[in-house]
């Protein structure tokens, strides 16, 4: 794979003659200053982290948009609720299918130029969902929503390729954090808007809060000049998108079809099926779409293997906690508070992974990503551990947020330092998305699982039919698993990652 950089042409185009990168004297593939400054127009690189920042919120918004709204989405939709759900697995989906392919894109033909076609798809499908009163119409908005969020690998990729090393690290941590900030701080806001206004609202808002992330992005953020030789592998990108179908339909719709129906494995199995043949091409092909083997070196599968923990992890509180604070307090598990109450009570873990941004950069600076994200994990574990002992009252829940939010914060902000490391310059948007793929996956399975346990540990008391206090016990338990399953992952990470082109450098 060559490393080759594309400088902007005059006015804000993005030329296409090509211009070799070297590394420099430390063996880092970093542009100089004076480049990076012609590159910005002088810009401030607040002004960029900023924009990168704001698009990582908004793109992340969508995955929680209509999470208050469905309760009420089989009666606004007059569908069946197993056909309402089609509107949360259709934009996971499209995120899982789109995020690793715009990576590979943007590596290809301009960072910036294709995180401009993801936010434009997403203002789109705003547009398209806010004009919807039936299923198939706002399903396909929702997909072009569910695209944007590929825009968090891609902005953490230009961040690489525009700013000083001694002003990355902070910036990284920040745009990574934003996978879950925008869904926690957008919760209560979503919750607001359903309750007292017409839910279309939720759709408006999204789409004028993507097109401010395209024109601060259009403005603000400087053509990125790193770029992979090669072409696209488009039977790869077909290839992929099909497995991840496969196996997200049948991770996602196991509790709805029955884990064991013929649908569940049908899907299931041939989602493995052709991921298999599907890294076979990827190791023949000259282009791969993902480089497979960068991707099983070491750091960066340890990595992307304990991301589908913490994606887990972080998800399962947004599914296990809002449901013990709404359950009614007449079954003697619940804490009886609203959707508004719940998701206020999620908030602060968003603002957390928003403050601890810059201490978890310092962390990494000083000792390394791994013992970021070793920390980040371990603090997660142990935030699950108290949950089985702490579930009786709303500021048990809200300590528990936090104290997740505190370790996802250190882990988010480790992950992408972590691959950036140990994979080419050229290469960091699609390995940046991978990482991505295995948060989604992760969160994904923590949906299921969790969604199981609480369905199948219920009790009854009148007319009220609710999660037992085992059903909390065992999904607060089975994120602790994960988290220190997660624990175990990171410590096989090699301390020491020779990187390309340089010395071995600490992790």
């Amino acid at each position: 794979m060559t490393r080759d950089a594309f400088p902007a042409a005059p006015g804000d185009s993005e030329s296409l003659e090509p211009k070799s990168l070297e590394p420099d004297a430390g063996g880092q593939p970093w542009l100089s200053e004076a480049e990076r400054r012609a590159l910005s127009k002088r810009t401030p690189d607040s002004a960029i982290v900023f924009a990168l920042a704001f698009t990582g919120i908004v793109v992340s918004f969508m995955m929680t948009l209509v999470t208050p709204l469905l309760p009420e989405l089989p009666h606004l939709l007059h569908v069946s609720t197993p056909d309402a759900m089609w509107v949360v697995t259709a934009t996971l989906l499209s995120a899982a299918i789109i995020t690793p392919i715009g990576g590979s894109l943007g590596d290809l033909y301009g960072k910036r130029r294709i995180l401009l076609i993801l936010l434009a798809a997403v203002v789109l499908g705003s547009v398209i969902a806010a004009f919807s009163s039936t299923l198939i119409p706002l399903v396909i908005g929702r997909v072009l929503q569910g695209a944007g969020l590929g825009a968090i690998p891609l902005g953490i990729s230009i961040l690489r390729d525009v700013l000083h090393r001694d002003r990355l690290g902070k910036a990284v941590a920040l745009v990574s954090a934003t996978l879950g900030i925008g869904g926690a701080v957008g919760l209560p806001v979503s919750a607001v808007i359903a309750q007292y206004l017409d839910w279309h609202m939720l759709f408006w808002l999204s789409g004028v809060l993507a097109a401010a992330g395209f024109v601060l992005v259009y403005t603000l953020v400087p053509v990125s000049t790193l770029r992979t030789g090669g072409r696209f592998d488009a039977p790869g990108a077909i290839g992929l998108a099909l497995a991840l179908s496969g196996i997200l339909l049948a991770v996602t719709k196991g509790n709805e079809w029955g884990w064991l129906s013929p649908l569940t494995l049908g899907f299931g199995i041939a989602g493995v099926a052709i991921l298999a043949v599907w890294v076979l091409y990827q190791l023949r092909t000259r282009h791969p779409l993902i480089d497979i083997r960068v991707a099983t070196r070491r750091t960066v599968l340890l990595t992307n293997l304990a991301s589908v923990m913490v994606g887990f992890a972080f998800f399962s509180s947004a599914v296990a906690l809002p449901m013990l604070l709404e359950t009614p307090t007449g079954t003697g598990v619940g804490l009886g508070q609203s959707m508004l109450v719940a998701s206020l009570c999620l908030m602060p873990s968003g603002l957390v992974m928003w403050a601890m941004s810059g201490t978890a950069a310092r962390l990494t600076a000083a000792r390394g990503a791994r013992v970021s994200l070793l920390l980040g994990i371990t603090i997660i574990a142990v935030a699950y551990a108290l949950a089985l002992l702490l579930m009786t009252e709303v500021w048990h829940t809200l300590l528990v947020a936090t104290a997740v939010g505190f370790g996802v914060g250190f882990a988010y902000a480790a992950m992408p330092t972590l691959i950036m490391g140990a994979v080419p310059s050229s290469e960091t948007a699609a390995s940046n998305g991978l990482n991505s793929v295995m948060r989604t996956l992760g969160s994904t399975a923590a949906s299921a699982v969790i969604g199981l346990v609480l369905a199948t540990n219920l009790v009854t008391v009148g007319d009220l039919t609710t999660p037992s206090t085992l059903g909390f016990q065992l999904s607060f338990a089975i994120s602790a698993a994960a988290g220190v399953l997660g624990i175990v992952l990171t410590l096989f990470i090699p301390r020491r990652t020779a990187q390309y082109g340089a010395a071995a450098l600490p992790e």
